[in-house]
């Protein structure tokens, strides 16, 4: 009679033993308690830099080899020898949760369809027939005349291949998308427009403003689905900063599957323009602490602002920083930039290399430089303001 009650405990035993740590690898058994457990700016990801750009071509990128020492500093080849694969497969393979997307206003269509600087080049052809760049609308490209190569030709292109990978991930985390407005060119330049036949960029305006809007709302629907909206972080408080300092951040939990769109650059202060604290907004903007509309803060140099970086997570803010720039960590080997990034507390951490350089440790000046969290997480917990949060770092969708 004995015998039966062995095998019962020595199953009990078994069980027990079989039951999974909540703080073991597998992360089925605690999304749930993070979920309830962290806020939106408690967690830290990284973002991809240019997001969209392909390598410049190689017959004007041997050109502006040939004349880089009479180049401006934007324009140095050097930093601007890399490239990106599609949002799928950053999101899909690189453990990318972030883009950056370079946007230039083009009101009446056809301002970007005509490459200059292959006037110059003998190989080139000037028009680049791509019927895309013709209509009206934004564009994606890094540098008007000179580097346009890009996966995605319109914002619109762009928004609708963030939304096709986010419809089919519903549980994704939350992916933070760095929209930055230009309207500079090299033609602003006087003596590189006596070689070139550069024309200058349109300006930002209200209506451009506005018009940004209206292109996301195209894709996104009018509701915005799935869009968290300054409006709807705000809730009922007067202002973003407000959020900020009464920590109201929304739960990790309720922001899967959703995108947030944070503008820097020309077209702000339009953006801003009879909209207090971005009310009927799609994108937040980035903003120094504590004015009306700051949720989000730019501390682009890792290792100068990391005492600045970690004070402002610290105070609830959400910061952007940078790993990497013009392609000199990739050549270096250098991780100071990105250690410095992770140990701050930045929540997004943008990078050219999410993968290494295909020449790295092929081809002498190139190393295998990459930026990835430790194990190759997706993501983490926030190691400054997520310290004393009981539940395991490594995040998943």
């Amino acid at each position: 009679m004995k015998y039966p009650a062995i095998v019962l405990l020595a199953s009990l035993l078994i069980i027990s033993a079989c039951k999974k740590d909540p703080t073991t690898t597998d992360e089925g058994d605690y999304s749930a308690v993070q979920n309830d457990s962290l806020k939106l700016n408690q967690i830290q990801i990284i973002a991809s830099h240019n997001s969209y750009r392909v390598h410049t071509t190689d017959t004007v990128f041997r050109l502006l080899n040939k004349i880089k020492n009479a180049l401006p500093a934007n324009l140095d080849p050097s930093g601007l020898d890399y490239t990106h694969t599609t949002f799928a497969k950053q999101f899909d393979n690189y453990n990318v949760r972030g883009l950056e997307l370079d946007l230039y206003y083009d009101p009446n269509g056809g301002l970007f369809a005509n490459r200059a600087i292959n006037v110059v080049t003998g190989a080139l052809p000037l028009e680049s027939h791509i019927e895309e760049l013709d209509p009206p609308g934004f564009k994606l490209l890094h540098i008007k005349d000179v580097d346009y190569n890009t996966n995605y030709y319109t914002f619109v292109s762009a928004l609708k291949a963030l939304k096709v990978w986010s419809d089919a991930h519903p549980n994704h985390l939350p992916l933070f998308i760095n929209i930055e407005s230009k309207e500079d060119s090299p033609a602003d330049n006087a003596a590189l427009t006596t070689i070139f036949p550069f024309t200058k960029a349109e300006l930002f305006t209200n209506a451009a403003a506005d018009a940004l809007d209206a292109e996301i709302i195209s894709v996104f629907g009018p509701d915005l689905t799935n869009i968290i909206t300054p409006d709807r972080l705000r809730g009922t408080l007067p202002t973003l900063n407000d959020v900020v300092v009464q920590n109201t951040w929304p739960t990790l939990g309720e922001c899967r599957g959703k995108i947030i769109f944070i503008m820097e650059g020309n077209a702000v202060p339009f953006y801003l323009n009879g909209h207090a604290s971005l009310q009927g907004r799609a994108m937040f903007t980035y903003a120094e602490p504590g004015d009306p509309e700051a949720a989000f803060v730019i501390l682009n140099n890792a290792v100068k602002d990391a005492a600045e970086i970690t004070q402002r997570v610290k105070e609830g803010y959400i910061v952007r920083t940078r790993s990497d720039a013009n392609t000199d960590e990739a050549r270096s080997g250098d991780y100071s930039n990105m250690n410095a990034a992770f140990s701050s507390g930045a929540q997004i951490t943008s990078t050219d290399y999410y993968r290494p350089d295909a020449r790295g440790g092929i081809d002498s000046g190139w190393t295998t430089f990459c930026v990835q969290f430790p194990n190759k997480e997706l993501a983490r917990k926030n190691p400054v303001n997520a310290a004393n949060v009981n539940v395991p770092s490594r995040l998943r969708d």
